[in-house]
């Protein structure tokens, strides 16, 4: 392990996931911890510091919503939490959210997905001095072909232009372009972006794509997001 490895907790009381998950992470280099109950995960963020918290809602010993209040109460951790689980609650969801939870996402999940958002959080979590010095690498990190995403100005650029995104389309397009040879699913993009179960509206994201199809098109005859039939879309 380096020093400059991210340190994960990983908090989930099935064995095959968590090892699954601990050699996922370890794959992608960062430095996974694990823990198998709740209790388990409250000694160790007592005692470490980790820079993000997989954290599983149905735990032995203490509950993923007791371990949760313990990181933004009593332990003031500040570290990103994204909380795996099983049940599609919304208001449960939206409780967790509010707790302090950064982001979730629901089982069984995509390993790229997982990926992108842990990225994400991470990214947001850098410090200001970190975010200023590396800003150029981030800014590469998220380039493909002609089109730059800034992840301050929550915008695409082609050339120098604002391409004009909406938040929606910003996420969109921010997700394809962290998995640019991930084909993602209606319903993939659904979940990810808006965060709420897919119900077959397939109108809601043809909508969106359509619109940045339109905005890259003004600056450009280039295509960027491909449709992949009877499948969904990536970048091309």
């Amino acid at each position: 392990m380096t020093e400059n490895m991210k340190k994960i907790l990983i908090t989930e009381d099935d064995a095959v996931l968590n090892g699954l998950l601990f050699e996922l992470l370890t794959k992608n280099g960062f430095a996974p911890v694990q823990a198998f109950s709740g209790t388990e995960a409250v000694m160790l963020l007592e005692n470490k510091e980790f820079d993000l918290i997989l954290l599983d809602l149905m735990l032995p010993g203490k509950m993923g919503e007791q371990v949760l209040s313990d990181i933004r109460t009593r332990l003031n951790v500040t570290a990103p939490v994204i909380m795996l689980t099983a049940v599609s609650d919304k208001e449960r969801v939206v409780k967790l959210l509010k707790s302090g939870a950064n982001d979730y996402i629901t089982k069984p999940f995509d390993n790229s997905e997982l990926l992108a958002r842990i990225e994400v959080q991470l990214r947001r979590n850098m410090p200001d001095e970190q975010n200023n010095s590396h800003k150029q690498v981030r800014v590469q990190k998220l380039k493909h072909r002609d089109i730059t995403l800034d992840l301050e100005q929550f915008d695409g650029f082609i050339g120098g232009e604002r391409i004009g995104l909406s938040k929606r389309e910003y996420e969109i397009l921010l997700l394809l372009m962290e998995n640019p040879t991930k084909v993602f699913t209606k319903n993939n993009l659904y979940e990810s972006v808006w965060r709420d179960d897919f119900l077959g509206d397939d109108n809601t994201i043809n909508v969106h794509i359509s619109k940045i199809r339109s905005k890259i098109a003004k600056h450009t005859d280039s295509e960027y997001i491909q449709t992949v039939w009877g499948i969904g879309f990536k970048m091309s």
